[in-house]
């Protein structure tokens, strides 16, 4: 307690120091989640997607991250243990944010994309199993979190091939695949929509304090799919091409549809991205601001000050602004070959599957989420077109995220106890 009391200042500004680390660490290795696919599917350029992701995952992570978090990030350590000594808990919070950055840096330089959720987490159990007791830690949480290695990316790569499957038999192997295109089209338009939306609402405004039901929710997100699918409508029909041309210049200007859609689902992606994975960062950081404010009590939510959300937002713009592109890289070329449809099918692939793990509570990585969708499109076009050594690659990434998190977290922890005690 006297710790906290005599070097509270300190501790603070550590801490936003390597909150901003860890924001930056976002920025440069998950904003790839929303705009890996369109870079690689070449509906936007490296620099229009990382101008655009600027602009919605900071203004996600400002407008809608939160004005209240939990003061340990997805229930995964019990503060019982803490109450006591209430500076283990902030040394161990600055320890697991150092620790996490760290590692996103070196995926990040390496153009891994692991997941930041994952990261901060394997390194809060590290600092609590060793640093203070092995009872500490939720081990049940931590067990569903490596179960979802599996699970999501299963999920999103079988929802992508279906989406992918669906949209080569309905288009693009027909007679006309113009024609086709603007009977079909309006109906992913809707998909879409409606998806989006839903993501928006749940992981977006519900950041913001609005008291969305289920139901409510659901209501919404079909009046938006149907605005969008009439607007689509409207959009496609409206579109002149040249019914004798070659059938390569129908699947391109095909193609060109499903760019736009991919514009706009990426749009959604990197505002839900910015509300949910900020917390990522500001979540320990608001712990240990609320730990010092309030002199060593442990509150089970924290009240954000006013300047923690922008940090978390200009963090996250400044690490995708210098090294987001590597990441983007991976993704959107890396895997598979990839172009609009196969990246819409992806993207609307990924969505689904946070739904669906908002609606079931399945701990969830949007990295995972992706790549699995990444993966399922690949999958649809043979094993032969798909990059495995990549592939390999990240999974060992993934694998390796928890125990690297929880041994740098363990080391800093130590180091923090030696030179404050």
């Amino acid at each position: 307690m006297d710790i906290i009391l005599t070097h509270g200042p300190m501790l603070v500004i550590m801490a936003g120091v390597v909150g901003f680390f860890m924001a930056w660490g976002i920025g440069a290795n998950d904003v790839a989640n929303a705009m890996g696919t369109s870079v690689g599917s070449k509906a936007l350029t490296i620099k229009q997607a990382i101008l655009i992701a600027m602009v919605f995952e900071f203004a996600g992570a400002y407008l809608a991250g939160g004005e209240v978090t939990s003061t340990i990030r997805k229930g995964i350590i019990d503060a019982a243990y803490f109450v006591d000594s209430p500076e283990l808990l902030v040394f161990g919070m600055i320890s697991a944010l150092f620790a996490a950055a760290t590692w996103l840096l070196i995926a990040s330089i390496l153009g891994w994309p692991v997941s930041t959720t994952h990261s901060i987490v394997g390194a809060i159990v590290g600092f609590a199993a060793v640093g203070v007791s092995p009872d500490a830690v939720e081990w049940g949480k931590v067990l569903g979190i490596v179960g979802s290695w599996i699970v999501t990316p299963l999920i999103s790569g079988i929802i992508a091939f279906l989406i992918f499957n669906s949209a080569q038999k309905l288009i693009f192997d027909t007679e006309n695949p113009l024609i086709q295109a603007k009977r079909w089209v309006p109906f992913y338009m809707f998909l879409a929509g409606f998806v989006l939306a839903l993501v928006t609402i749940k992981k977006g405004l519900k950041h913001l304090g609005l008291d969305i039901g289920s139901v409510e929710g659901y209501i919404y997100a079909i009046i938006v799919a149907v605005l969008v699918a009439f607007i689509g409508k409207l959009f496609i029909n409206r579109l002149k091409f040249d019914e004798n041309a070659a059938k390569k210049t129908h699947y391109a200007n095909v193609e060109k549809v499903f760019a736009l859609l991919m514009i706009v689902t990426a749009c959604a992606m990197a505002f839900a991205h910015g509300s949910n994975d900020v917390a990522n960062a500001i979540g320990p950081l608001a712990a240990v601001v609320s730990i010092v404010g309030n002199d060593g009590e442990i509150a089970a939510k924290s009240a954000i000050a006013w300047w923690i959300l922008p940090l978390g937002g200009f963090g996250i713009v400044a690490g995708l602004a210098l090294f987001g592109h590597k990441v983007i890289a991976t993704i959107g070329n890396g895997i598979t070959h990839l172009t609009p449809s196969r990246g819409f099918a992806a993207e609307l692939a990924a969505a689904c599957t946070v739904v669906i793990a908002s609606g079931t509570g399945l701990p969830i990585s949007t990295t995972q989420t992706l790549v699995g969708a990444v993966l399922g499109v690949g999958m649809a076009r043979g094993i032969a077109a798909i990059n495995l050594t990549v592939v390999r690659n990240i999974v060992v990434s993934w694998v390796i995220t928890l125990p690297v998190g929880a041994g740098l977290s363990i080391v800093f922890f130590w180091g923090m106890v030696a030179i404050f005690t």
